[in-house]
């Protein structure tokens, strides 16, 4: 088997994976991509994208912090699920915004994603809150820098 490599990509990269696993029947683009602030990887496994995460800075709605980065977008191809593509996805993003200085990361996570992002770290900071038309998600936090 052949190693997942992550790389920093554009966001159209993204996009492809983003509308099979995440946006079905919806617009793939995110209130944020265009942001030149925005950080877009993606995990690659024999040059296949299998995996996207976008970070961007943005104030999170549950916890005070200097300079708190969302989470968002996170996606892996349910055919290669359970190699770490996913856990890489957010080890090298959570990198590479410690470098720029974040002092948190949060996400709306869906459910079915709570307990992948505890087992990075992160706490569920929020009662279950409805996202139409995807469902419910759980608010959650991870503090920074990850040393």
């Amino acid at each position: 088997m052949s190693t997942v490599r992550i790389e920093r990509v554009g966001v159209q990269a993204t996009y492809d994976l983003r509308a099979r696993v995440l946006r079905q029947g919806r617009p793939v683009q995110i209130t944020g991509d265009d942001a030149p602030s925005a950080i877009h990887l993606a995990a690659l496994l024999d040059d296949r994208v299998v995996g996207v995460v976008r970070f961007q800075p943005q104030t999170c709605p549950w916890r005070d912090a200097e300079y708190a980065w969302q989470l968002r977008g996170m996606a892996t191809d349910p055919e290669v699920r359970g190699i770490g593509a996913g856990r890489a996805l957010v080890a090298e993003g959570l990198v590479q915004i410690s470098r720029a200085g974040a002092d948190l990361v949060w996400c709306d996570a869906r459910e079915a994603a709570v307990g992948f992002y505890e087992k990075i770290g992160f706490t569920v900071v929020s009662e279950p809150y409805d996202m139409p038309p995807v469902g419910l998600h759980l608010g959650m936090v991870l503090d920074l820098p990850i040393r």
